[in-house]
């Protein structure tokens, strides 16, 4: 279990839920606490986690949804009641994304002491590395963020990890041009659970949007061997699992997007349903920001489906090109065969006519016969590869 508490564009370790609890209970405003649970603390004990939650967010969660969020198998999904939104968003495991890098041969920045790429023979075209992923599950509540997570999450610890620095570090007061940050959409903290969820989710989508050049590479060297004409394809069932990790890709992708979508219009119904306590022009500015981030996020979405489509086309296009090619090197063939056998026709009926058994037949007895007959062969196989060549000079 790990805690951080927010307040006043700061972030505090909390070591308990106690300690988050009294952190939730102080005077300042705008304070909300984040507590990350790997899914087996869940597991283990699933009422006391659930009573636990319930004394730090003030409202328990629901029979069906923890057993959402214990189950490893759950696609991305949207929920809300009346006291917690609950997103299930599926994000790439390290296994995956440091798999990708071995066969494509070149490290993804993602993967961190990637291991070295294999030397693999020529001729040999390694398969599409499988796409697995794992779920995350958030409870968002009005001052809490509860975060469900299958074992280790590199991605989670270095959101965290970013969160801590970006507070020793100090502002620059004018930036000139916007900076790298991978992580979050900027150095300041967020000010409300909906926000770090969505930078969560954003450093999750990145994962998804850096792994794009090495499939490219690798289904370039895909391309390239169906369109190989020194070479006959044979990886055929690689090929249909590269087809395959494709479409899981593409269906992740559309899963993600549609739980983003239903989160979004969540937000549009209950935009104007603020507290009354705070201003009327306060919270619709706020909701602005969070649409926007929303947005970017999907947009981000987007361009992984719509690289996955791409891909998947490509691959589509050049097994076409493929057969297109081999019926073109067959139908060279045929022509080759067909041309030969249309200049022998005639000479195997001379010589069949020849081979007759009858006693009186021309040229037979004569002394030159022999002579005359290999002379009509060729002037035969003059004559039609004359016929020949004018017709494709008129055809020019």
């Amino acid at each position: 279990m790990e805690l951080l508490g927010f307040s006043a564009g700061q972030v505090h370790p909390l070591a308990s839920l106690d300690e988050a609890a009294a952190f939730l209970g102080g005077n300042a405003a705008a304070r909300f606490v984040w507590a990350d649970f790997p899914i087996e603390e869940v597991s283990a004990a699933p009422d006391v986690w659930r009573e636990n939650v319930r004394r730090l967010a003030g409202a328990p969660i629901l029979d069906l949804h923890l057993t959402d969020a214990t189950n490893t198998a759950h696609p991305s999904y949207f929920d809300t009641t009346h006291a917690y939104d609950m997103v299930i968003f599926r994000k790439l495991t390290f296994e995956t994304s440091r798999a990708i890098a071995e066969a494509d041969g070149s490290p993804v920045t993602a993967v961190e002491a990637a291991p070295k790429p294999r030397r693999y023979p020529p001729g040999f075209l390694p398969a599409l590395a499988r796409i697995d992923t794992q779920p995350v599950t958030f409870f968002v509540f009005d001052t809490v963020l509860v975060t469900v997570r299958p074992g280790p999450s590199r991605t989670i610890d270095q959101v965290r990890q970013r969160l801590l620095e970006s507070c020793q570090e100090p502002r620059p007061v004018a930036p000139k041009a916007y900076g790298h940050a991978p992580l979050l959409h900027g150095t300041r903290p967020p000010s409300r659970p909906e926000d770090l969820m969505l930078r969560l989710l954003n450093a999750m989508v990145d994962r998804y949007l850096e792994l794009r050049a090495p499939l490219t590479r690798q289904l370039d060297r895909w391309q390239r061997a169906l369109l190989n004409s020194r070479r006959s394809f044979s990886s055929w069932e690689g090929l249909l699992d590269a087809r395959i990790q494709l479409r899981r890709l593409e269906h992740l992708s559309e899963e993600q997007r549609d739980a983003l979508q239903e989160f979004r219009d969540s937000v549009l119904d209950n935009r104007y349903s603020a507290d009354p306590t705070e201003p009327a022009d306060k919270a619709p500015g706020r909701d602005e920001v969070l649409l926007v981030r929303i947005n970017d996020l999907m947009e981000h979405i987007q361009r992984v489906l719509a690289h996955a489509r791409r891909l998947e086309d490509s691959i589509e296009s050049a097994v076409q090109i493929h057969f297109s090619a081999v019926a073109h090197r067959t139908n060279r063939t045929m022509r080759t065969l067909t041309l030969i056998t249309a200049l022998f026709m005639p000479l195997t009926l001379i010589t069949g006519i020849f081979g007759m058994n009858f006693e009186r037949m021309p040229w037979l007895r004569e002394p030159d016969g022999f002579w005359w007959s290999i002379g009509l062969m060729g002037a035969v196989v003059v004559i039609l590869a004359a016929v020949w060549g004018l017709g494709r000079q008129l055809e020019r």
